[in-house]
């Protein structure tokens, strides 16, 4: 059963940072691409980044592009989101994504969820 667990998630000021982790658990995590999404109260969830099997492709939201880093460690099956110069409009659930890696670019659905890390920018 694959499990991904979040952590990271707190309250920040404007212009702080945060690192966001997702640790993968039942899954062969080389064999993974993994996204990070976040759903904004009364929103719908939008992607913000994602990442290949190897860490070689990476994609981000045009609006966190330049402040969000995506990177991942296949040594301890975690992956991790860097989220710098935090605005409120940054404020959501971040949840962490998992999806079979076919080698061409970079999964369009993921398969498998956690439960999401809360992230609260304040003015």
């Amino acid at each position: 059963q694959v499990q991904l667990i979040e952590s990271g998630g707190g309250l920040v000021q404007t212009g702080g940072s945060l690192r966001l982790s997702c640790v993968a658990e039942g899954l062969t995590f080389t064999s993974f691409a993994m996204g990070w999404f976040r759903q904004a109260r009364g929103k719908e969830r939008e992607s913000v980044a994602a990442i290949n099997w190897s860490g070689e492709i990476t994609d981000y939201a045009d609006s966190v592009k330049g402040r969000f880093t995506i990177s991942r460690d296949n040594t301890k099956n975690t992956v991790y989101l860097q989220m710098n110069s935090l605005t409120p409009d940054d404020t959501a659930v971040y949840y962490c994504a998992a999806e079979f890696d076919i080698g061409i670019g970079l999964p369009v659905e993921y398969m498998d969820w956690g439960q999401g890390t809360q992230v609260t920018v304040s003015s």
